[in-house]
Order: structure tokens, then C-alpha cells, then sequence
């Protein structure tokens, strides 16, 4: 979801895992010229998907980085399964009623800028919490105390799952995972 932490937990976890950090929002930026809310504003959001979608299979799977998405990645079959298939999703689950605390001076993201964006993250969430569920290989709540401690704990899931190996502080030139 918007504003659950996937970029600044998945900054810290690539830290935690000497590994490389991408946003695929950025990449799309990149890809563009022009910011996603320009471009979602001038040419809508079926545009915006095709391109999101032909950066996530670019970068899905790629070794030696953290991927973080957009939060409605998961609503094209072909993204859910290329992140799936080809990397080890974690879902950072969040209430609506957080979401709307942590968002509530956001004036970044096109589809919070409706009279009501509780609401609209209410349906959000009924829309893409079964998705996201579908896509993660592990779920995790991340109403925590500081994104420290949520990265650790994904870390930990990972390393649990075999999903990574944590860094050996003695060779800093090892590839993570």
C-alpha cells in the first residue's frame, strides 16, 4: 500500500544486506522524464500500468538488490507474477486508518488526491490486500516501533526463509543474495 515503508525499510534492509537498493518508481521516472504524477495526470493510470509493468520485469529478479514497487504493481497478473517467480516478495501490511496518519500531508500520490483519502485507502486495501497476499512469500505487520527494527525483522524472515545470506563484515566484496 502507499506509505507502508517499502521504500525507507527496503533502503535500510539493502543497507543491512550490503546490497543495492532500487525503486521501481524511480526507475519509471527515469524511463520518463517527467514525474509519475505528471504523467499519470496527462496521459492516466492504463498508461502509467504498461510502463510500470515493462520496469518490473526488467528489474524483477535481478541478483544483488532490494526491489522496492509501487503500491499497485500487484494489479497486473504478468507483475504479480514476474515479483513472485523471479524475486522473494515481503508485504508490508498496514491498516487503512495508519496509512491515512502517515499520508496525511502527501500531496504526491495521484490517487490520494480525492476529498476523502481514508476512504479511498479503505478501498485500496480491499482491492489489493487479496493481491499482495497472493504475491508476498512472507507477510509482515509494519506498524513497528522504527524502521530499524522492521528491516531487522524482515532481514531475519529472509535469512529464515534462505532468501538471503547476511554479509560477512570480513569480505565486503561478497555478493548477499
Amino acid at each position: 500500500m502507499p506509505g507502508c515503508g517499502k521504500t525507507t525499510v527496503g533502503r535500510q534492509l539493502a543497507r543491512l544486506l550490503g546490497l543495492a537498493f532500487v525503486d521501481s518508481d524511480h526507475a519509471i521516472e527515469q524511463r520518463l522524464g517527467v514525474p509519475i504524477r505528471e504523467y499519470f495526470a496527462q496521459h492516466g493510470e492504463a498508461a502509467f500500468r504498461d510502463v510500470e509493468s515493462e520496469v518490473i520485469d526488467a528489474l524483477a529478479g535481478r541478483p544483488g538488490q532490494v526491489l522496492a514497487t509501487g503500491g499497485g504493481a500487484v494489479l497486473r497478473p504478468s507483475n504479480r507474477d514476474a515479483l513472485h517467480s523471479r524475486s522473494h516478495v515481503v508485504y508490508l501490511r498496514t491498516t487503512p486508518e495508519d496509512l491515512a496518519r502517515r499520508l496525511r500531508h502527501d500531496t504526491q500520490r495521484p490517487l490520494l488526491q480525492v476529498a476523502d483519502p481514508l476512504q479511498r485507502l479503505r478501498e485500496l486495501h480491499e482491492q489489493r490486500d487479496p493481491l499482495y497476499r497472493r504475491t508476498a512469500h512472507i507477510v509482515i505487520d509494519s506498524a513497528r516501533p522504527s524502521v530499524q527494527a522492521l528491516a531487522g525483522l524482515v532481514c531475519g524472515r529472509l535469512e529464515q526463509a534462505g532468501a538471503v545470506v547476511p554479509p560477512d563484515p570480513a569480505r565486503p566484496d561478497r555478493d548477499a543474495g
